[in-house]
Formats: structure tokens, C-alpha cells, sequence
């Protein structure tokens, strides 16, 4: 099982592991899913888009949804995108200094 940097965060169980959501507008959408942070109260996850340009296990812009609802054995359920840019570069910021032993940022 790979571990984290920081208590505040979850890593991918393994990596590479992909997830198909559903946006606001019915559309499927495949995110490479990246890990999880707590952080200032709330659970944000991060992912990586995959295309057939760019498959799992490759690097590019990470999308960073917040959790909405967890399910019955406290795991997220639902995620919405987070808008407020301030935000989501702060929640960004918590996510590569808990995740930096596992990924390269630049």
C-alpha cells in the first residue's frame, strides 16, 4: 500500500487506478485519481484527466473536486467541482506538500 507525506492525506491504494464520473451536463468523464486531502475542514480529491493523448500515469493539469457526500463507510460518494480559484490553489498547495514524496511537481 503506498503511504503518504502528511496524516492530512490518502493516497491511491494503487496507482494508475481510474474513476468515470459524471458531470453536471450527463457527460462521462475518466479521472486518473491522484489522492485525497483533509484540509480546513473539507475533503478535496485530486485528479488527472486520461484521453486517449494522455493516459493514466501521465502528468498534466489536475482537476481538484471537493467531496460532497460520503457513503455509508465514510468513503466519497459524490464530488463537485471547486470553482473558487483561491480555493482550489490553496487546497492544491495542502495536496503537494502531502503528496511530494509520491509525485513531481513543477
Amino acid at each position: 500500500m503506498r503511504e503518504g507525506s502528511a496524516p492530512n492525506f490518502c493516497p491511491p491504494v494503487e496507482e494508475g487506478t481510474v474513476f468515470t464520473l459524471e458531470d453536471e451536463n450527463g457527460d462521462y468523464i475518466d479521472l486518473e485519481f491522484l489522492g485525497l486531502v483533509l484540509h480546513e475542514g473539507r475533503r478535496y480529491g485530486f485528479f488527472f484527466p486520461v484521453t486517449p493523448d494522455e493516459p493514466a500515469l501521465s502528468s498534466g493539469e489536475v482537476v481538484v473536486l471537493e467531496v460532497t457526500e460520503l457513503d455509508e463507510e465514510e468513503q466519497p460518494a459524490a464530488f463537485e467541482l471547486v470553482e473558487d480559484e483561491a480555493i482550489a490553489d490553496e487546497a492544491y498547495e495542502a495536496f503537494k506538500i502531502a503528496a511530494k514524496d509520491l509525485y513531481d511537481f513543477e
